[in-house]
């Protein structure tokens, strides 16, 4: 299901155009997955599920350079956009998604139908992994932030693996996890192409049309002070098995499954 590697590169300059803002903005929507809360701005609503990530924010040794430049652009989204439009994440909760599992309705009925389901999920990720190991081969994967881009619910720093062999790699972790016959049966498929990505935060109230030019101008004055900046490019070293029950925290036990790159 995931493209090749000058198929995705084509797709991700394509998004980080401000034509495309231009376009985007023209089709946001509002996240569920934070509700308005008075002064407070927007609070998270609960939306529980499982995934498999990088480490998350401060624990992760090899980006806290870039997550601290992160942390200054999303707070100038706030302070542009306002917290009634942007509900910002936190930035201990950053991280890249390698692949999806499950989450919301979805996780729920898993849960109802079948109260074990946590368990096989951990144990059949856990064996994932251990099967996985020809994929390691010593060395990190490193990532290019190429600049912000705008999904549909969104605000995010978007990510291009530096050489062909590096999204080589990252596609063939994530076919080991989705063409996995026993995470099939616990109804667990993949959903979305692989884009990798930061989220930075979520939209709330849509503002009028007349007002969504303002909206992708911010964000392509933001991501062209991206490109003229230098900064590190993205280390994957290790990926996680974690639970959240919010997008605003992501944990995990100690003996649940990690996979190393």
């Amino acid at each position: 299901m995931d493209e090749n590697y000058q198929t995705y590169l084509n797709r991700a300059m394509r998004l980080i155009l401000p034509d495309t803002y231009r376009s985007q903005v023209q089709h946001i929507q509002e996240s569920p997955k934070f509700r308005s809360h008075s002064d407070q701005g927007r609070q998270p609503n609960p939306f529980p599920g499982y995934t498999i990530i990088t480490p998350p924010g401060p624990e992760d040794a090899d980006n806290p350079e870039l997550y601290e430049w992160l942390a200054q652009c999303q707070q100038q989204l706030v302070r542009k956009l306002g917290v009634n439009l942007f509900a910002s994440v936190p930035p201990k909760s950053f991280h890249l998604t390698l692949a999806d599992l499950i989450w919301d309705s979805a996780f729920r009925v898993a849960l109802e139908e079948n109260p074990a389901f946590e368990g096989q999920l951990q144990q059949c990720i856990a064996q994932i992994f251990d099967q996985s190991s020809p994929i390691t081969e010593g060395k990190p994967i490193e990532l290019q932030p190429i600049g912000l881009m705008i999904m549909t619910r969104a605000i995010a720093l978007c990510l291009a693996p530096i050489e062909e062999h590096a999204y080589d790699r990252l596609l063939k972790f994530r076919r080991s996890v989705y063409q996995n016959h026993d995470l099939i049966s616990l109804g667990i498929e993949q959903q979305y192409y692989f884009t990798p990505h930061i989220t930075l935060g979520y939209f709330g109230h849509i503002p009028p049309e007349d007002d969504l030019a303002q909206l992708a101008e911010i964000v392509a004055d933001l991501s062209q002070e991206w490109l003229d900046n230098k900064h590190p490019d993205f280390v994957v070293r290790r990926a996680e098995l974690c639970k959240f029950d919010d997008m605003t925290h992501y944990y995990r036990e100690p003996g649940w499954a990690t996979f190393e790159f």
